[in-house]
This record gives C-alpha cells, structure tokens and sequence, in this order.
C-alpha cells in the first residue's frame, strides 16, 4: 500500500494538470492507497480555499473520492461524518475536529457558527470557556 499527498488528491480531483491527474488516475486504478485524515482535511482546505470551490460540491468529491475502489482512509467513519456535516452546513475542519472529540463531555471554542452548527448536528455538546 501506498500513501499519498495532499496534491496527489488535488490533482485528481481538479485535473488542473492533466499529465499529473492522469498519472494519479493511473496510480489509483491500480494500487491500494492510503490517505490519512490530515490529508484529507487539507485537500478540503485547499479545495475551498484556493479553488473556491462550494460545500455541495466540496462534499460529492469528497465521498466520491473516498468511495473509489483502491482508497482506503486512516479514519473512514469519521470522514464520512464530517463529510455528511459539511453537507449538513458544518465546516469540515470543525466536523472533523467534533468528530475525533467524540467521547469528552464538551468540545470548547470561541467559534459562534462552530457553536451553532456542533449542537445542532454533533454528538457532544460544543460551547465556549
């Protein structure tokens, strides 16, 4: 098994260089590989942020991508919860940072919309100092 890189998901998932996402297609049609929950949270980082590319549209690459049949991911529930969060109105980042809190009595942030979106869809409460 192999592990990959943030921009070997980006290139796959964006095609912004055809020789390199053709190179990955090729990788991923034929190789097992691991992508961990860092990458992950990267990759969407970089998908919103640089590409500016849309929740809805964020979301279905994302579980398309993880759906593929080589992909195994380091922490599959947890990033089909946050993926089904983002879908929901959530942040990745914070779905995924609730989602790995599963078990504390509380997630603490100074974040109002994370505060917001926590206790309307997450399992533990969220909620400032």
């Amino acid at each position: 098994m192999l592990a990959v890189d943030t921009n070997v998901l980006v290139r796959y998932l964006t095609k912004d260089d055809p020789a390199q996402a053709q190179l990955v297609k090729t990788l991923l049609d034929n190789q097992d590989v691991l992508v961990t929950t860092s990458v992950m949270l990267e990759t969407e980082w970089v998908l919103r942020g640089l590409y500016k590319i849309q929740a809805d549209d964020l979301a279905r690459a994302l579980r398309f991508f993880a759906g593929l049949p080589h992909i195994v991911l380091e922490e599959p529930d947890l990033i089909m919860q946050a993926i089904t969060w983002l879908e929901a109105g959530m942040d990745f980042a914070d779905a995924v940072h609730l989602g790995k809190a599963g078990g504390c009595d509380a997630l603490i942030t100074f974040d109002k919309d994370f505060i917001r979106a926590g206790n309307r869809l997450g399992s533990i409460p969220v909620r400032a100092p």
